[in-house]
């Protein structure tokens, strides 16, 4: 068995308020759970509006297949037009 997790920091540039933020991090979550069938937490809440910082966790077979599948995250969030990714940490075992 593999674990692997990714620390994110997100800028989300349209937020104007906490709750436009809030909004706009339920989604991305909510995505994410259901196209890569993964864990995710918000961290640290912070009560910028224009920050977030996600926890997303994989577990799989094997170590290839969970840094796969993390690497495949990064990318579609990268890819998402309403935040810009600012830092990511990833660690697997």
């Amino acid at each position: 068995m593999a674990v692997g997790v990714l620390h994110v920091e997100l800028h989300i540039p349209a937020a104007q308020s906490l709750k436009d933020k809030r909004s706009a991090v339920k989604s991305l979550k909510d995505q994410l759970r259901a196209h890569f069938n993964v864990s995710v937490a918000e961290l640290e809440a912070d009560e910028k509006w224009q920050r977030a910082s996600l926890g997303v966790a994989a577990v799989g077979e094997d170590r290839r297949y969970v840094e796969g599948c993390l690497r495949q995250v990064v990318e579609w969030i990268e890819r998402n037009r309403f935040v810009n990714v600012i830092r990511v940490e990833q660690e697997s075992w």
